[in-house]
């Protein structure tokens, strides 16, 4: 539960947590509705997932009104059942220590040990408050073979090829059996969509052997109502984020292609520093230079 334009700004009346926690308060002494109060408790947390609570006033206030009436958070120690493959996580039985307070704990597996069932994931909490977690289940792949993923952070790329024309630049997506030359130029759009605001977010995007970046000074943009740091490196292009709003943004570099082959142009990947259980990547695809 929270209010649309409780944004964050410069001016002293824009305090979005400071705001919340108020209104949590109200909620509680004015209309006694707990319904509201624990629905906007869920916000205030959930808004720590992703980003900071941006002073030292805003974090008491919000302390103060998750401690303040309702489910104490403080006193339910119980943990949360988790199965895999129908079989009880137990952090104690495998040497996990679990945090005071959060209750967070992690664990792994060898690959040994790893079966597909163990994706049958089920994960049961008894008593009242918000709980959240992860799980990863790495392994390895060849890159023009991985599928796009998807979490609340999500990422489409297409490469194309730029041809001058009398009527201007014409752009042609590049597919696997598309065949380039030496010196063609091609654009790379990447397009990010997040269903929520996150702060200190890491985006990298891989590229072929056989491309080489047009612009290779680093340095700070602005676009579409985005600011980020680009760096470009030898095998990729890194993309820092200090705050990504909610909603759709979309990235465009140019490269050029230097030599003949067949490459894999590799991935995008993206991941919230802050909360690392958000991550996503496109999909791999082949590109083919001939002579």
């Amino acid at each position: 539960m929270y209010w649309k334009n409780n944004i964050s700004g410069y001016y002293w009346y824009q305090a979005p947590i400071e705001t919340q926690a108020l209104l949590i308060e109200a909620f509680d002494e004015v209309t006694d509705d707990q319904e509201s109060v624990e629905e906007a408790k869920v916000w205030l947390l959930k808004q720590k997932q992703t980003t900071d609570w941006k002073t030292t006033k805003a974090t008491a206030e919000a302390c103060y009104a998750l401690l303040l009436s309702g489910t104490d958070i403080l006193m339910n120690n119980e943990q949360v059942e988790i199965k895999v493959n129908n079989v009880r996580v137990d952090p104690a039985a495998l040497g996990s220590k679990v945090e005071a307070g959060t209750g967070y704990f992690k664990t792994s597996w060898e690959s040994s040990q790893i079966t597909p069932e163990m994706g049958n994931v089920t994960v049961t909490r008894k008593t009242e408050g918000v709980s959240w977690g992860a799980m990863y289940w790495q392994y390895f792949e060849d890159l023009d073979k991985i599928t796009p993923h998807k979490s609340p952070l999500s990422l489409k790329k297409k490469l194309f090829l730029v041809v001058n024309t009398d009527a201007g630049p014409v752009m042609t997506p590049i597919e696997e059996e598309t065949k380039l030359k030496p010196g063609d130029k091609v654009r790379v759009r990447i397009e990010l969509q997040s269903d929520r605001d996150m702060e200190y977010v890491h985006m990298k995007d891989m590229r072929a052997a056989g491309f080489e970046p047009v612009n290779i000074f680093s340095r700070y943009k602005w676009q579409g109502g985005l600011g980020y740091y680009e760096s470009t490196k030898d095998a990729a292009t890194n993309f820092f984020m200090d705050y990504l709003r909610k909603g759709t943004y979309v990235f465009e570099y140019d490269l050029r292609v230097s030599h003949a082959g067949d490459f894999s142009n590799g991935v995008t990947t993206i991941q919230s520093m802050y909360a690392p259980e958000f991550t996503s990547h496109s999909e791999g695809i082949r590109v083919s230079v001939g002579e």
